[in-house]
């Protein structure tokens, strides 16, 4: 039998899946969305430009909550497979794709652009030009912006068709007939089932109990951490903020001792419920990671390498510094060497099931009854008309770009990567990904096949990964939930979704500008994001592009043999497979801010909780996390609501 780490093996088997499933759409389901998209998306992007998190999880839990409740009062109940479409709603909801112009508003006027000089490069279908009337006036409803919009609700339309694609035929492939086990799915469908309990049951039910506990937490946390900053700015000039946003930054007071090393600590609690709920090896792993890192970086100060640092740098310039002289090459070896392990891994697993466990090829025409599933060859047809959908869109958008790379994306790299991270996902519930196999294709086609420009980074590129569908699709199969259904419920949410996101990305912009102190998250980060981004963009340029620069294949070199020997050796001693993926994460330059809190919650969860629930504790963390964050997005929505409310009165005046 393959060997399985114990940890996974308990995640395993949570849930078993069930013999009987229902649609679960109704009436109750078209009002969820509009409740959704109409009260809970304009908090949610506040929140995420704030504090740099959304309020997905509270969210969906809220508006379970309110359904039951009027269920209830309507001597009714809610069905387990109305819960789980209304949280399913819900987080379709919440992906507000015009929040994404909001991005590429900045991006076209930010000084990352100016100082690698491609502000006149950026195409007029991603944003208007610098000096263009509708970003003077912060104004989505200009026309200069009709083509981009136009653009993005096409592939939307295309991206909401395309997950009943390939995703779901790997899903009926490694689910149905090579029976994958999926060890972290039931983790994400207990969450879903907190509140599926009846009304009687509730009074002795854990479920509710335990999310009862974590939403208290988060209200009382949420009122101070966003709550507060955001009602005392209303009325001071300075808002009053107990806990700094996003993080304490501690860089300069280490930098004597500690230089090169980015140094800081994000005091958000709900890093320490995250750490409860990931696998604890994974965790420690990302600890040992950043162990080294803040060994490292001195070293290789001192010997010159990471020779951009200087004295003075806060946590942005450092981890950009850095970056360029060291880790995005070393990054790219750790990613390289984590994505052969994974395949390695995929190829040595196959036979080593037994063929008992296994179905047969005739189980992907006989699927579960009242599973709801779609004809196998339907979806194969739906992944190649998208596919040909992007492959026609780039070909527009970026006409001297080689239409083979296009073909070779969609009908050759795509099903390979995403069948490994397909049966990756149902082995060890981890994520396969080859880095920068996207980025060296535009460099070959600028190298060897002429073409020069930056259109090509912002173009629908069909490089997917489908592999972590199958995931979401387990989960569905879980919690009793009918595939048909879900396609209902997308039908109804789509045009919720884009009409909403407009709206409220431009109010949400003539509020403020974006990024500004109105918005902290995005004033401290935003400018390190586009650095990175537009760094790469200059590789498909003529010159020594600074891309080139900061590639060191030395380094590259370096990382990958780190990543693999790494492994080779947890592997030797029996160790979690789990902590590689974590070390990996540790050793990958990002901001290190969150992670004491997370190491905090990994280790309460595993050495006092544990020992005092049991296995149960599996159960109830998951729970406690999203009661969590349903309390703290409480606290989220009604400061959004009281800003956007009196900064609209406030304007209407003038």
């Amino acid at each position: 039998a393959m060997k399985e780490d114990k940890e996974l093996q308990e995640y395993r088997d949570l849930l078993t899946a069930p013999t009987h499933f229902e649609e679960g759409f109704d009436w109750k389901t078209v009002v969820g969305a509009i409740f959704i998209g109409f009260l809970m998306m304009p908090g949610s992007m506040y929140l995420q430009l704030v504090i740099g998190t959304g309020i997905g999880p509270a969210a969906r839990w809220v508006t379970i909550i309110l359904f039951a409740e009027l269920a209830k009062r309507s001597y009714s109940d809610l069905k387990q497979q109305e819960i789980f479409l209304l949280y399913y709603m819900a987080g379709a909801a919440l992906h507000t794709p015009f929040q994404g112009m909001l991005w590429n508003q900045y991006l076209v006027q930010s000084d990352a652009a100016r100082m690698l000089g491609l502000t006149d490069l950026i195409p007029a279908w991603v944003a208007p030009a610098l000096g263009s009337e509708a970003l003077a006036e912060r104004s989505l409803f200009h026309r200069d912006w009709l083509v981009p919009i136009l653009l993005l609700i096409g592939t939307q339309i295309i991206t909401r068709v395309d997950q009943f694609g390939l995703g779901y035929a790997l899903y009926r492939i490694t689910s149905d007939v090579e029976k994958l086990p999926f060890p972290m799915a039931p983790v994400a469908a207990l969450g879903t089932m907190a509140l599926a309990e009846s009304t009687e049951d509730r009074e002795r039910g854990w479920k509710w109990r335990v999310f009862s506990i974590g939403g208290v937490i988060g209200l009382l946390f949420g009122g101070v951490y966003v709550l507060l900053p955001a009602l005392s700015s209303l009325v001071l000039i300075e808002p009053i903020r107990p806990i700094p946003i996003p993080w304490i930054e501690l860089t300069l007071n280490t930098e004597d001792w500690l230089p090169a090393v980015a140094t800081g600590i994000q005091l958000d609690l709900g890093l320490v419920f995250v750490g409860m709920v990931l696998p604890f090896w994974a965790v420690m792993g990302g600890l040992a990671g950043l162990a080294i890192t803040f060994a490292a970086n001195p070293v290789l100060h001192h010997y010159g390498i990471l020779s951009r640092w200087h004295p003075g740098m806060r946590t942005v310039e450092t981890l950009f510094a850095n970056n360029f002289d060291f880790y995005l090459s070393f990054g790219i070896g750790l990613g390289l060497a984590i994505g052969l392990i994974g395949i390695w891994h995929v190829v040595r697993s196959f036979g080593r099931t037994g063929s008992a466990a296994r179905g047969n090829l005739r189980d992907l025409f006989r699927p579960p009854p009242g599973r709801g599933d779609i004809n196998f060859w339907l979806s194969i047809g739906i992944y190649v008309a998208s596919t040909s959908a992007y492959v026609l869109l780039c070909v527009w958008l970026v006409p001297s770009f080689p239409v083979a790379f296009f073909l070779l994306y969609g009908f050759v790299y795509t099903p390979l990567i995403s069948y490994v991270t397909a049966r990756m996902e149902g082995i060890a519930g981890q994520f396969v990904s080859l880095p920068l196999v996207r980025e060296a294709s535009f460099i070959a086609g600028a190298k060897y096949f002429g073409y020069q420009g930056i259109e090509i980074w912002y173009a629908p590129i069909p490089i997917h990964n489908y592999g972590s569908a199958t995931v979401g699709f387990r989960e569905i199969e879980l919690t009793g939930t009918s595939i048909r259904g879900i396609i209902k419920s997308e039908i109804v949410v789509f045009p919720v979704v884009m009409v909403a996101s407009l709206l409220f990305s431009q109010f949400i912009w003539r509020l403020a500008p974006i990024p500004s102190s109105a918005y902290p998250y995005a004033q401290e980060l935003w400018h390190l994001q586009a650095l990175n981004s537009l760094l790469m963009q200059t590789s498909t340029l003529e010159g020594n592009s600074l891309f080139f620069q900061a590639l060191n294949w030395i380094h590259v070199g370096a990382g990958t043999a780190l990543g693999v020997v790494f492994y080779a050796v947890l592997t030797l001693f029996g160790l979690p497979v789990m902590l590689v993926y974590g070390l990996v994460r540790g050793l990958g330059q990002s901001a290190p801010h969150g992670l004491v809190l997370e190491v905090v919650g990994a280790l309460f969860g595993r050495f006092f909780f544990l020992r005092r629930y049991g296995a149960m504790w599996r159960q109830y963390s998951p729970v406690l996390l999203a009661g969590f964050s349903c309390g703290m997005g409480l606290t989220g929505m009604f400061a959004m609501g009281i800003t956007l409310i009196l900064k609209s009165l406030a304007r209407l005046p003038y």
